[in-house]
């Protein structure tokens, strides 16, 4: 009866082997919780699959291909429920999934948002590269998780099985308080797709509320369905929208210094993609940049329209004080538990 407060809203965008393949495991699993599927004007048929297969499942139409963050804004407003589950298309579900989240989000109403632990699809005993045990940033917004650390990812062996704050929850599987979400200002339209959950719990932390990882709970999630890791225009998102994502979010105190710092090391990674033969990657990045100049006017309006909201303040913690970056690649700091306390 609990769970009949809980709307799981997957996003579709021309995804109906995976709704064939997973969502039966959603409707199995998920008890009296209300299921939506938001879809971004598919050009497939997988709309009327789930008409036709699945008549418990509600069906929103949002007007365009939006995008995941203004997708799921325009999909939300529909939804009436006290909390939301954005879950990917390509996630599998276990069972009693929800039950750990919801009982969680109910102890604190301060806590914004969470995720359950996720596991790798393809290979079970691996964390999966978007969440893993828990999202954490650096002192330069590079982010990283426990358990996946840039491409490393760790065997779960239960090393991460305790329930804490972090610093953000994964999009592909994210359990969100309603009135929260709405508060901060939902996901930012402008990100299109990539940072937009960092984004976001990051505006909660700054408005006081936590992030939390509750592993009790597992999801099983194959990655790169939408646009995977070989894509450039996957490459311009996360280059553009993390440099956006520290400028609007991140504590006053050196930022402009903290901005030219990125530069250089994203300058440093289009090198990488160039001398690796991946010329397209390494124009993403130069494409990114002057995205991010283009669009800095409005970043810094943002900034300042957030803090005006009750309750702001620059958040500290869960903020890896070091550079993740020199940890990983010239300490050959390799897994989460070698990085110290965070």
């Amino acid at each position: 009866m609990e769970l009949s407060q809980v709307a799981v809203v997957i996003l579709n965008w021309n995804g109906k082997a995976f709704l064939e393949k997973f969502l039966p495991s959603v409707i199995k699993y998920s008890g009296d919780a209300k299921i939506y599927l938001a879809d971004n004007q598919s050009t497939d048929d997988s709309v009327s699959f789930v008409k036709n297969n699945f008549q418990q499942v509600n069906i929103i139409l949002n007007p365009s291909n939006e995008g995941f963050a203004k997708g799921y804004n325009t999909a939300l407003k529909s939804v009436k429920e006290k909390y939301y589950v954005l879950l990917n298309s390509d996630v599998e579900v276990s069972e009693n999934w929800l039950d750990p989240l919801f009982q969680l989000m109910e102890s604190d109403s301060e806590i914004g948002a969470c995720q359950p632990k996720i596991l790798d699809y393809q290979n079970p005993k691996l964390f999966e590269y978007a969440g893993a045990a828990g999202g954490f940033i650096d002192k330069n917004a590079y982010p990283f998780c426990r358990g996946r650390i840039f491409n490393t990812l760790e065997q779960d062996n239960g090393q991460y099985d305790d329930v804490r704050e972090v610093f953000w929850a994964t999009g592909a599987c994210m359990f969100v308080r309603a009135e929260t979400f709405w508060f901060v200002g939902g996901f930012d339209d402008d990100y299109f797709a990539h940072m937009e959950e960092i984004d976001l719990c990051w505006r909660m932390k700054n408005c006081g509320y936590k992030i939390y990882v509750q592993p009790q709970s597992k999801v099983f999630h194959v990655g790169g369905g939408t646009l995977n890791k070989l894509s450039p225009k996957k490459t311009f998102l996360n280059f553009r929208n993390n440099l956006i994502t520290l400028t609007k979010n991140s504590t006053s105190k050196i930022l402009f210094l903290k901005i030219i710092y990125r530069m250089v090391l994203d300058g440093i990674a289009g090198v990488k993609f160039l001398a690796e033969g991946n010329a397209n990657h390494c124009l993403a990045v130069v494409k990114a940049h002057f995205a991010f100049y283009t669009s800095l006017s409005q970043t810094l309006k943002k900034r300042k329209a957030m803090k005006s909201l009750k309750g702001f303040e620059f958040t500290q913690t869960q903020i890896l004080k070091q550079n993740i970056v020199f940890l990983y690649f010239l300490k050959y700091k390799k897994v989460f538990s070698e990085l110290g306390k965070i």
